[in-house]
């Protein structure tokens, strides 16, 4: 949910003031998860739940991968499919054929490989585009101050965004249970831990002008790839990306980046998550022939990858999020009034 959607299109402040209090409301979720244990969100969300949710981000997220190589000026005469579907080979023959570290770096070097490919056909060889801009580059200064703003506090909006707190709850537990799935360990300890950092971080966000903060199933997908999960890897990145924040010129960097290429990359990373979500549902063994789990997946998947949007005023909650309510919500029924027959 957008600030610009519940600040009216011009009051982000009180955006702000909502997404603060949303992150309350999911940190204290976090502290009686730490405090009382984390079954009683295992039972809410069993795997057949979170697999779901976990394969509804990647499916949902498909189409935004797959927009990036087909919008725009970059269309036409499939320019922008070209560069895409050959920055994913290049990230998958990375991942698969490279030497020593560099295996560890696919979506990297896939990423410049695919960003040279298109500077040189578009800006050198005028085969497509739109041109990279370079000047935008080169134009920025070094170093600059972000911009803050401060949040305002609305009964309105926070009554609004307050909510968001549920789904967030289930899409981080999908998205841990992908990562215990890709690690082999055992995650669940660390629930209430999770919940309650994003929590703190969305509050601080929010505090300063950003937006909510949840854990992002990209990495994830980045995770998959590299099969690089050191939590200190992720500190360290975290601290690069502060400091970069504070220069506008990687900033148009990063800008410059034609949506081909971040399409070609997307799909192999939202591909990933997806196939993620039926692997937690293999390792955990969830029996397809029970209609209650077979219905589950089957509307969470449809809900989620037809990225149905529920408006409501001022509020509005997308696919991910009506997937996630719409998988708690019906297998909660099923199971509890459910007759427990087989599929035929």
């Amino acid at each position: 949910m957008s600030a610009e959607a519940i600040g009216g299109g011009h009051n982000i402040p009180v955006a702000l003031g909502g997404i603060i209090a949303c992150g309350a409301v999911y940190a204290v979720i976090g502290l009686i998860v730490m405090a009382v244990g984390y079954k009683w969100v295992e039972f809410l969300m069993p795997p057949i739940v979170t697999g779901a949710v976990v394969a509804v981000v990647g499916l949902n997220l498909a189409s935004s991968g797959v927009g990036y190589m087909t919008s725009g000026r970059a269309a036409t005469d499939n320019f922008g499919i070209l560069v895409g579907l050959i920055t994913a080979l290049a990230v998958a023959v990375v991942a698969v054929y490279a030497p020593g570290m560099l295996r560890r770096l696919p979506i990297l070097i896939g990423g410049v490989f695919g960003y040279l490919l298109y500077g040189l056909l578009s800006n050198i060889l005028h085969f497509g585009g739109p041109n990279i801009d370079l000047n935008s580059i080169g134009n920025a200064p070094l170093l600059g101050w972000p911009a803050l703003t401060a949040p305002q506090f609305d009964t309105h909006a926070i009554t609004l965004i307050v909510p968001v707190a549920i789904v967030l709850v289930a899409e981080n537990l999908g998205h841990i249970k992908a990562v215990a799935a890709m690690t082999g360990r055992d995650l669940d300890p660390y629930i209430g831990r999770a919940f309650l950092a994003d929590g703190v971080a969305t509050m601080v966000s929010g505090s300063g002008g950003g937006t909510g903060v949840t854990t992002y199933a990209e990495n994830i997908g980045v995770m998959g790839v590299t099969k690089i999960y050191s939590s200190l890897v992720f500190v360290i990145a975290a601290v690069v990306a502060i400091l970069l924040g504070f220069s506008p010129m990687f900033g148009a960097v990063v800008h410059s980046i034609p949506q081909a290429v971040l399409g070609g990359m997307a799909i192999v990373l939202f591909g990933l998550i997806a196939v993620t979500g039926a692997r937690i549902w293999v390792e955990n063994k969830v029996d397809f022939t029970d209609n209650k789990n077979f219905i589950t997946a089957a509307v969470a998947l449809t809900l989620g990858a037809g990225n149905l949007v529920i408006t409501q005023g001022d509020f509005s909650i997308g696919g991910i999020g009506t997937a996630c309510i719409g998988a708690l919500v019906i297998y909660q029924i099923l199971n509890k009034f459910g007759t427990g027959k087989k599929a035929e």
